[in-house]
C-alpha cells in the first residue's frame, strides 16, 4: 500500500475527530516528511479534482477530511429530513451505546462495539441526535459525546431517566463487560422504542 494510500485510510477513519502527523506516524512507521507530502498530495487531488466531495482541513496539527461547501446543500437537504430516513442499525446501537455511556468518546464507542464507528457518530452529530460534551482531560482531548434535547423529543422521551435499566451485567460503573459489544444497550434501547411504539 503506498504512503498516500495510507494517509488517507487514516483520515478516513480518524472521522470528525481527525488525526495529527504524529498519529499518523506511529501509525505507519512513515516519517514525518513523507506524510506532510502525502497530506499535500491529497490536498492537491481533492482540490482538482471536481467530482470529490472532499477536501483536506487542517486545524493546528490535526487534519481531517471535510465536504466541500458547494455540497453543503445536499447534505442540508437530506439531514433536515430525519424522520424521512430511518436510522440504520449501526446508528441505533451507537445511539443507544452513548445514550447509556455518556459523556462517552469515540474510541470509547468503538471498543464497546468492536468496530469503528466515526462515520455513523458523524451521521448522529449531523442529524442533531448527539451533541459535542466537552474534550476528555487526557493526551490528544478526544471528543466526548452526549444525547440532545432532540433526542429526546425524537424517541419520545421525557427524560434520559425514562430509558429501561440496563441489565446488571452492562452497568456502566463496570467496564469489563462490553464483550457483548452494543448488544446489551441495543436491547434495552430497543424495549424503550417498542414501548413508544406501543403508545403512539
Amino acid at each position: 500500500m503506498s504512503p498516500l494510500a495510507q494517509i488517507e485510510s487514516l483520515l478516513f477513519v480518524s472521522g470528525d475527530e481527525g488525526i495529527t502527523v504524529a498519529d499518523m506516524a506511529a501509525a505507519t512507521g512513515l516519517m514525518r516528511p513523507a506524510i506532510l507530502a502525502s497530506l499535500e498530495k491529497l490536498a492537491q487531488k481533492y482540490a482538482a479534482d471536481t467530482d470529490s466531495a472532499l477536501e483536506l482541513m487542517v486545524n493546528d496539527t490535526t487534519y481531517r477530511l471535510v465536504t466541500k461547501a458547494d455540497v453543503a446543500p445536499v447534505i442540508k437537504h437530506y439531514f433536515e429530513n430525519p424522520l424521512s430516513t430511518s436510522l440504520s442499525p449501526a446508528s441505533l446501537e451507537v445511539l443507544a451505546i452513548i445514550a447509556y455511556r455518556q459523556p462517552i468518546t469515540r474510541i470509547e464507542v468503538d471498543e464497546i462495539r468492536g468496530v469503528q464507528s466515526a462515520s455513523t457518530v458523524q451521521k448522529l452529530v449531523l442529524r442533531r441526535l448527539i451533541e459535542d460534551a466537552g474534550r476528555l482531560d487526557e493526551p490528544g482531548r478526544p471528543k466526548l459525546y452526549r444525547t440532545s434535547d432532540y433526542f429526546l423529543d425524537y424517541f419520545g422521551l421525557q427524560q434520559l431517566a425514562d430509558l429501561p435499566p440496563l441489565p446488571a451485567a452492562a452497568t456502566p460503573s463496570d467496564p469489563t463487560t462490553d464483550e457483548d459489544g452494543g448488544d446489551l444497550f441495543l436491547q434495552a434501547f430497543n424495549q424503550q422504542l417498542n414501548q413508544s411504539g406501543d403508545e403512539s
